[in-house]
């Protein structure tokens, strides 16, 4: 299974893509993960994507592409895989395409995850992250026991940067402005599809479980 999932920022791609890579037996490919470990550790690459990701701007193609074509070589993706986060752009996803052909491994399907504005802006600005184990709470759908506390080690929870409302808004329009022609672009080669994104994380994995059976 070779997936694609896309929508804006908050839309729950990161928790349906784990349940999504679980089922099928297939990687997980998260650019925001693969990118923020590298600035947790200080690499080149980390140095050169903060300011953008910071900002909530993208960071500039020849990055993520260069990262992709490596993770894609590795043996756990010769079977399937699942992009979350990527492609964001039209030329990325013409990129990824060539690709992909060059593989023999064409996309199966793009899942749009579909949610409106006002949500997205509830639930990360909601977010609160750990400084220490990295887990992620939210001061409304999923607080810890003590206001600032991580449950799971004790450390400090913090709103990312990328979280802040400013930040949030000016994330919510460059996906707007760069990644929704993404959906004509897959639109037009027959592997769009919608997944309504509210509702609880069984709801909306329902949704998805029923649209992948068709191509599995």
């Amino acid at each position: 299974m070779r997936v694609i999932l896309l929508g804006p920022p908050g839309a729950g791609k990161g928790t349906q893509a784990v349940r999504i890579a679980e089922a099928y037996d297939i990687p997980h490919i998260s650019t925001g993960d693969i990118l923020r470990a590298n600035v947790r550790e200080g690499t080149e690459l980390g140095r050169k994507a903060k300011s953008f990701m910071d900002a909530g701007d993208l960071v500039p193609d020849d990055v993520i592409l260069g990262m992709m074509g490596e993770r894609l070589a590795e043996a756990d993706a010769k079977n399937g895989f699942l992009f979350d986060g990527f492609p964001r752009t039209v030329p990325q996803a013409e990129a990824l395409e060539g690709l992909l052909i060059e593989r023999g491994q064409p996309i199966d399907v793009v899942l749009r995850m579909v949610v409106d504005a006002r949500e997205v802006v509830q639930r990360l600005t909601g977010r609160r992250t750990c400084t220490g184990c990295g887990a992620v709470f939210h001061e409304a759908y999923d607080p810890p026991q003590a206001a600032g506390v991580c449950d799971k080690c004790g450390g400090k929870l913090v709103q990312r940067d990328d979280d802040a409302e400013d930040v949030v808004l000016n994330r919510l329009e460059v996906y707007r402005r760069s990644t929704e022609p993404l959906e004509e672009f897959y639109w037009g080669r027959g592997l769009l599809r919608d997944v309504e994104a509210v509702g609880t994380v069984d709801e909306v994995g329902g949704r998805i479980d029923t649209i992948l059976r068709e191509h599995a």
